[in-house]
């Protein structure tokens, strides 16, 4: 902290010469904050042909867990095999994520995302092979999830490299509204694409859209150099992950936008209980649908509004009250709303999620070139730890007390951790804002 607080002092030193300055010559006043618009961003060529191969990528494993669910379950009438292989979707990143991400602090980065990906259509595409025994499916299924810790952190930790200081909170916007985009299509028309063509080809396609992937980062990523040069040796993959552990959980900056991006395994409880929250309420498939896409439509939603209407100091200021709101709605549910305001609070958290939007940008101006990946790997794993907990515990709750009862403690609790994280970033938010000021 006292090297937090050192910088600060003369960050406002810094700041107070530059006002005395310009009361001195008053024509040289800060110019307003630029918006940068989405078109902008997608104007540059490498990140519209990754952005594009990404929807496409997040569209086909849409359809593909809708396909495997359908077909373990058609295969063994079992719930709980069905929750078990829904499961393996978020083990994998929590035990390999941290030591693979940092493969990309280690290798070029697109040469990264170029393996993941030719290997996830062996995987896949093995996937889709009929007669596939369930335990072979289930390791396909694990190896498959695993590869997307490296390539995500490759692709995140590109971003800065591809994109200008002021155009990776926009940047970062897209990405995530595509995320939440392919869920929503993906929750409404996949189960019509399985049924219209079947379990394995369904599978076949989602292979297809890894290959697809591979052929664009081939063709329109340029070719850099690995990020990481000791006196011409490579440090080993164990070193560069556990760096990556310390040198997030040790800066107070970084692990407080950590902290906020784990505020997802609240408000994803919702969506993890939408089945028995629907039929609590008497809902039958399509309601369930409607509640899976509620909190992903907020959030598109609120990206778009913050993206175009509200300033980049201010989205950072905002943060934390944005957070809170990712969950305070949800306490309603304990009183058993009606569907039509169930709906319209999911979708209010859902805008509150729109944070997230602010964070994780901010999380990555805050790192260097060569340590990107390897805190990218902690952040995620942690994400997909926090959302699997999350789920779990909100499953516990609700075989006891009901569904409604384990969103409204899930939104209660995060209120809670959300309004600490938020004490906490208004007394380095200044900091953070002045040093994004001058990255632009």
């Amino acid at each position: 902290m006292t090297g937090v607080s050192a910088t600060a002092a003369g960050a406002i030193a810094d700041s107070r010469t530059q006002a005395s300055s310009r009361r001195g010559a008053g024509r040289h006043r800060r110019p307003p904050e630029r918006r940068t618009s989405y078109s902008e961003v997608l104007a540059v060529r490498e990140f519209r042909w990754l952005s594009a191969s990404q929807a496409l990528s997040f569209l086909g494993d849409q359809f593909a867990q809708v396909a495997i669910a359908i077909l373990v379950y058609g295969r063994t009438g079992s719930a709980f095999l069905t929750a078990l292989t829904y499961a393996l979707t978020y083990l994998p990143p929590i035990v390999g994520g941290p030591l693979l991400s940092s493969l990309a602090d280690l290798y070029p980065r697109r040469r990264v995302m170029i393996a993941c990906d030719l290997i996830r259509v062996l995987t896949v595409g093995l996937m889709a092979i009929r007669g596939l025994p369930l335990w072979g499916l289930g390791a396909l299924l694990f190896c498959t999830v695993l590869l997307g810790a490296p390539f995500s952190s490759a692709r995140a930790a590109l971003i800065p490299d591809i994109l200008a200081p002021d155009q990776i909170r926009t940047g970062s916007a897209i990405g995530n509204i595509t995320h939440q985009a392919s869920q929503i299509i993906g929750f409404v028309a996949g189960a019509g694409v399985v049924a219209l063509l079947g379990e394995y080809r369904t599978l076949g396609i989602d292979a297809g859209t890894f290959g697809i992937s591979a052929f664009v980062a081939v063709l329109a990523v340029k070719r850099r150099p690995a990020p990481v040069r000791t006196s011409g040796s490579r440090p080993s993959l164990w070193t560069v992950s556990a760096d990556g552990a310390r040198m997030v959980f040790g800066r107070a900056q970084l692990r407080i936008l950590l902290l906020f991006g784990w505020l997802a395994g609240f408000y994803v409880v919702p969506e993890g209980l939408a089945a028995p929250y629907a039929h609590s309420i008497g809902g039958h498939t399509v309601v369930v649908g409607a509640l899976m896409a509620a909190v992903p439509f907020g959030t598109v939603l609120g990206g778009l509004l913050i993206g175009r209407f509200v300033t980049p100091s201010t989205q950072l200021a905002g943060m934390g009250w944005l957070a809170i709101l990712s969950c305070a709605p949800l306490i309603v549910c304990a009183w058993s709303p009606p569907l039509w305001l169930v709906l319209l609070l999911w979708v209010v958290a859902g805008m509150g999620g729109s944070f997230q939007l602010i964070a994780v940008p901010a999380f990555a101006r805050s790192l260097t070139p060569e340590t990107r990946a390897r805190a990218f790997g902690v952040a995620q794993s942690g994400l997909y730890a926090a959302q699997g907990i999350g789920i779990l515990a909100g499953g516990v709750i609700a075989n006891v007390m009901g569904a409604p009862i384990a969103v409204a403690a899930a939104g209660l609790v995060g209120v809670c951790v959300a309004a600490g994280l938020a004490m906490n970033w208004a007394r380095l938010r200044g900091l953070v804002i002045a040093s994004q000021r001058a990255q632009s």
